[in-house]
């Protein structure tokens, strides 16, 4: 009698057991995800207070867990940017588009050559983000940028013309009447800086337009 009550003891202490183990193993996601939050607060709070080497260790700690989290990798990359790193945040950029293909890794990548210089491999990165999403009018002034740096005027103003197209803002306006300028085409960049002007300057209030001097022969 005693056996089989030993048996039976025995057998409801395993069925606790593998109940336990379950229950720990369900937990063990939840709380992995709880930690990683935990980490990507932290990096984004060091980001924002530009305490770099705490916010590195936190996504290094991420990437440790997780060596395929692409979001991770771009954050470590505009990290290093910020501390002129530029060799290192290629490398993240690059892992990252890897990964995961995005146009916002691309265009990472594109300004980081931008910065350094090296603006032919600049454009080609703007270009293929351009081919992966066109919507960003961001996205093509940075483009229109480095073809200025190249000497490629016609590029550069039609990349600032879709941009306008997408977000007609004064600012872009007043950069491609700017680029107009540089070509020689004096009215269009007039009328472009007069319709800034309109947005910036509210109905009934005097607009002061910079006109070209007149050159009498």
């Amino acid at each position: 009698m005693l056996g089989l009550v030993f048996i039976v003891l025995i057998g409801i202490w395993a069925l606790y057991q593998r109940q336990s183990i379950a229950d720990v193993a369900s937990d063990l996601p939840a709380k992995l995800s709880d930690k990683l939050d935990q980490l990507w607060s932290i990096a984004q709070t060091s980001l924002q207070d530009r305490k770099y080497l705490r916010a590195e260790k936190a996504l290094l700690t991420i990437l440790r867990v997780d060596e395929r989290n692409a979001s991770a990798y771009n954050r470590l990359g505009i990290l290093y940017a910020k501390q002129q790193q530029f060799k290192e945040a290629i490398e993240c950029f690059e892992i990252a588009q890897s990964l995961e293909p995005s146009a916002s890794s691309l265009h990472n990548v594109g300004l980081i050559y931008f910065e350094t210089q090296n603006f032919d491999k600049a454009a080609l990165a703007f270009e293929q983000a351009l081919a992966m999403d066109s919507d960003l009018a961001a996205r093509h002034i940075a483009y229109a940028k480095v073809q200025e740096k190249l000497g490629n005027d016609r590029r550069m103003i039609d990349a600032l013309e879709h941009a306008i197209r997408l977000e007609p803002v004064p600012q872009t306006l007043s950069i491609l009447a700017d680029a107009y300028d540089r070509v020689g085409d004096t009215q269009l960049a007039l009328d472009l800086r007069e319709r800034a002007a309109k947005m910036i300057i509210p109905d009934g209030q005097p607009k002061t337009i910079k006109r070209p001097r007149r050159v009498v022969m």
